[in-house]
């Protein structure tokens, strides 16, 4: 039983971290991710991450280069910043083919709807595994916490 109790707290513990996470992200609005293109880096804007099935998602085109980049090496590091404040997220992004997280992230941003669909051969999710996020800011100590 005190084993089960522990194993909750983690998974609620865990929920609240990626949710901290992911609402920092939606207020700033805009997030810049970094990924590797051979030996160089490439850092391009993004707008949407979401939490489905316990995991931090984003959401981009298959047919982009960031994907493809991606592919090859699917360790990437995204950053925001909002009101002296600024948040890194580093992790490996993992691909989710199925049809409900790729609703779910297009149900919760609807905006999207005009250039993805769930069922098409573009639309891709990722979500972060081995995830590592700083808070940082100018008068504050930073914050790391693991997911």
């Amino acid at each position: 039983m005190k084993r089960l109790c522990e194993s909750f707290c983690v998974i609620i513990i865990m929920e609240e971290i990626m949710k901290e996470v992911c609402e920092f992200l939606k207020e700033c609005g805009v997030y810049y991710l970094a990924t590797m293109d051979g030996d160089s880096p490439r850092v391009r804007p993004f707008g949407t991450s979401e939490i489905y099935n316990d995991r931090l998602y984003i959401q981009t085109g298959k047919m982009k280069d960031v994907y493809k980049q991606i592919e090859k090496n699917n360790k990437v590091e995204i950053c925001a910043f909002k009101d002296g404040k600024w948040l890194r997220v580093s992790g490996e992004l993992i691909p989710d083919e199925s049809i409900e997280a790729k609703k779910d992230m297009l149900d919760k941003n609807p905006s999207l709807r005009s250039m993805y669909n769930e069922n098409d051969d573009n639309t891709i999710v990722l979500y972060f595994k081995n995830a590592k996020a700083i808070f940082s800011s100018f008068t504050e100590g930073s914050k790391t916490i693991e997911f």
